[in-house]
């Protein structure tokens, strides 16, 4: 058993759960974990989505009593079947695009410098829609736990509930989950702060992306596994649990905490981290202070 590689995996998977549902991209940091720990070859890039996996099991975990009650009530509760039908429409986007370009986006944009620069883009992007949101006077607050949106226009936000969604705002949310193709750009990111952009309030936004993600990156690393499954062998099952079980871990500090988090703070923190890091790993990629592996 080569306990370095074991230690890559875990910190590659703690990586990856602290990272998977802000809005900070889990993608980009594994790609530039990996390209610091010499572990970016091919059966690493099938690992970074394989222990994707680990961080779902964390989002079942932390909802499961909305998970269980709506399965339970599927067969007989039109609202059920509604919530249910709206995360396979936000899902199917993610399907078509991906079978239909993933290939091409791995291949072209899977480097340090396209993360830095979707890292920084994204950060202007999320200050944006955070301004966007004081200038139509907006301002998160809680009350008895809960997100109150106080406004002068609080018509602008359409929808305080995943239950409130309609299949449009569904489709819409998970086109604009396709942009977090690119790496470095935040899969929860782009549904958390599009679905806020089309009139979701900041907690229907964040609820919605981690449902959504369920089928998401379940599917990819389904998939990544099975596509690639002459890479891998039962000597390789070891470097997979250990980061399965250190990303499960990590998920699930990390989205009990950012649910707590979202009742009273605005993601501008995680813009100008965004922001900052990408301008040092572009920095950095220019200089040559960091060989930063493609």
């Amino acid at each position: 058993m080569d306990v370095v590689l074991l230690v890559k995996a875990a910190i590659m998977g703690v990586v990856e759960g602290l990272t998977e549902f802000l809005p900070i991209s889990s993608t980009g940091h594994l790609i530039l974990a990996g390209s610091l720990l010499g572990f970016d070859d091919a059966k690493a890039k099938v690992f970074d989505i394989a222990i994707q996996t680990g961080a779902i099991f964390a989002v079942i975990l932390v909802y499961w009593q909305k998970i269980r009650s709506t399965l339970v009530a599927l067969p007989t509760e039109r609202q059920a079947q509604r919530f249910a039908l709206n995360v396979l429409i936000g899902f199917l986007p993610a399907v078509v695009l991906g079978l239909l370009f993933g290939k091409a986006i791995k291949a072209h944009l899977f480097t340090p410098v396209v993360v830095g620069s979707t890292f920084i883009i994204g950060g202007f992007i999320i200050l944006w829609a955070e301004r966007r949101q004081q200038i139509d006077g907006f301002e998160p607050i809680s009350v008895s736990g809960n997100i109150v949106e106080t406004s002068k226009t609080a018509s602008a936000v359409r929808i305080h509930s995943v239950d409130d969604m309609s299949p449009l705002d569904a489709l819409k949310v998970g086109l604009v989950q396709c942009l977090a193709m690119i790496p470095g750009t935040s899969r929860s990111g782009s549904t958390i702060i599009g679905g806020m952009l089309l009139g979701l309030s900041r907690q229907a936004a964040t609820d919605f992306s981690f449902f959504l993600a369920i089928p998401t990156l379940i599917g990819a690393g389904v998939y990544s596994l099975y596509k690639e499954r002459a890479l891998l062998s039962m000597a390789d099952l070891p470097m997979f649990l250990t980061g399965l079980v250190f990303s499960f871990l990590s998920a699930w500090l990390c989205v009990r905490w950012l649910l707590r988090y979202i009742s009273t703070h605005s993601f501008v923190p995680f813009a100008y981290y965004r922001i900052v890091f990408g301008v040092v790993v572009l920095v950095t990629a220019w200089t040559g202070w960091v060989q930063w592996a493609d």
